[in-house]
């Protein structure tokens, strides 16, 4: 299974980022008629959404390449000087900071590039400096400054991004959504995590660099879930790890060190799709999208200070309980997690992803139909959360608007 490697590194002239061209958006109301979502239908539909690690671009491919958004106050903005020359489906796009380089896999109905390639492509030069090589279809590539990690169905592989040396691989239960997550402080161990050989298990890596070049390793197993898992996230630090499992109803969050389960959020009584998880970049807040329609925002209560293991308090304490707290010695575990901090519901129902913006208390909710979401929320009172912006950066065959 270890793939072939054929790539020359660019040089540190080229890796410095182009001068930016930015072609404005149009804004919309946000009470316009909604319409029903079938990616089908529209070669300009989203094939892949992600943000990059500092949640300053935004990457989207289709089934005619793929576009690189600035999101730049006030407005989100398309990145002309990193429009590709591209003619096929691309299935991910995962962008390194702002470097002007992304590691791209084909998909779609005509894929540009074969799905079990993944491309490394350079937004100066426009065109592909090298490739990796699987003998299967690529699930999920993750990227930071000194890390390359790509998610194959049944395993994962490690690599160190200026050499593109595989550093470790480790199977997994089967991982169709290529579901991982990857700590993004460069200055920090790198910690990673994804499924593990039992149903709702999550494994978790922690690679360490020693005096003498290598990586030491510590493993740890967490059965998160009775079912099986469908979002995962870790902090930026790595310290903290939120899942989901396929009911949808719980977020759990664990300390990575040990394994620990720090606390409990639900997300509703209802079973739902969970389509995203992040934290915000200092680990109090979590935000969550499902195809229930509403994003929720949980206050973080425990998080791990940066130079021990000692537990930290955080404001997780204002995520409102049960009103029927009486009950919990009829039903604990309904009774004893927290509810929602905060709330913004779509009107549209489509499959969406979160992040937190740079600017503190600022959700940024990107949905499949190509519309574009910046929301605020009171850190202190929570409730409701305020739109201030809405985009509509993708024009789809079946906008009614």
């Amino acid at each position: 299974m270890c793939p072939a490697s054929n790539t020359t590194r660019p040089t540190e002239q080229q890796a410095l980022q182009p001068k930016q061209h930015y072609r404005s958006l149009p804004s919309s109301d946000r009470h316009r008629q909604s319409y029903c979502y079938h990616p089908e239908d529209d070669e300009q539909s989203p094939l892949f959404l992600a943000f990059n690690q500092d949640i300053t671009r935004l990457s989207c491919g289709t089934q005619k390449g793929f576009r690189v958004y600035n999101l730049v106050p006030p407005s989100l903005q398309e990145n002309t000087n990193w429009e590709p020359v591209l003619n096929g489906g691309i299935a991910t796009v995962e962008l390194m900071y702002d470097r002007g380089f992304a590691a791209i896999v084909g998909g779609g109905e005509n894929p540009k590039f074969p799905p079990n390639k993944v491309m490394m492509w350079d937004f100066l030069q426009r065109r592909c400096r090298g490739e990796l090589s699987f003998r299967s279809p690529v699930r999920a590539v993750k990227l930071r400054l000194d890390k390359l990690v790509v998610v194959l169905e049944h395993k994962i592989f490690v690599y160190e991004f200026e050499t593109l040396n595989l550093i470790f691989d480790a199977e997994t239960l089967s991982n169709p959504k290529g579901l991982c997550a990857i700590s993004g402080a460069p200055a920090s161990p790198f910690v990673f995590a994804c499924p593990g050989l039992q149903k709702g298990e999550v494994r978790i890596e922690w690679l360490r660099p020693m005096p003498d070049k290598k990586l030491s390793r510590e493993t740890n197993m967490i059965a998160a879930h009775d079912s099986h898992l469908a979002c995962i996230a870790l902090s930026f630090d790595g310290r903290l790890l939120a899942t989901a499992s396929n009911k949808g109803t719980l977020i759990r969050v664990f300390s990575t060190f040990d394994g620990t389960h720090l606390q409990e959020l639900r997300r509703g009584a209802e079973r739902a799709e969970i389509y995203s998880l992040t934290f915000s970049a200092t680990a109090h807040w979590l935000a969550v999208s499902s195809d229930k329609g509403t994003v929720h925002v949980f206050g973080i209560s425990p998080s791990y200070s940066r130079h021990s293991k000692s537990v930290v308090s955080g404001p997780g304490s204002a995520n409102p309980g049960s009103s029927l707290s009486f009950l919990r010695g009829v039903l604990p575990r309904y009774f004893s997690s927290e509810w929602s901090f905060a709330q913004f519901r779509l009107p549209e129902e489509i499959k969406s992803i979160v992040a937190f913006a740079p600017e503190k208390h600022i959700l940024y909710i990107v949905g499949s139909n190509g519309s574009f979401y910046k929301c605020t929320f009171d850190p202190v009172h929570g409730g409701e959360m305020e739109q201030k912006e809405y985009v509509k950066f993708l024009k789809l065959k079946n906008d009614m608007y």
